[in-house]
């Protein structure tokens, strides 16, 4: 994957923090522990966005659908 470098702003408190992590070797980098936290931002974003399209849905329409698509199969199914 490629990486590229950037510069951030970051406060005192917020750093000190990250440099715990980093001395109590849970990253091995500052670069690592920041990389880390806005990719579980990002997914956290995305299944939250997920989740509102998700509710957008009309759940009795959606289940008419599963329950046509259904019962068409069940006639051609065989006994056993």
């Amino acid at each position: 994957m490629a990486t590229s470098k950037i510069a951030i702003t970051i406060d005192d408190n917020t750093l000190k923090q990250l440099d715990l992590l980093v001395k109590s070797k849970l990253f091995p980098n500052r670069s690592r522990a920041i990389q880390d936290a806005v990719t579980e931002k990002l997914m956290r974003l995305e299944k939250g966005r997920l989740a509102k399209e998700c509710a957008k849905l009309d759940s009795q329409f959606e289940q008419s659908l599963a329950e046509e698509g259904f019962s068409a199969e069940m006639e051609t199914w065989p006994e056993y």
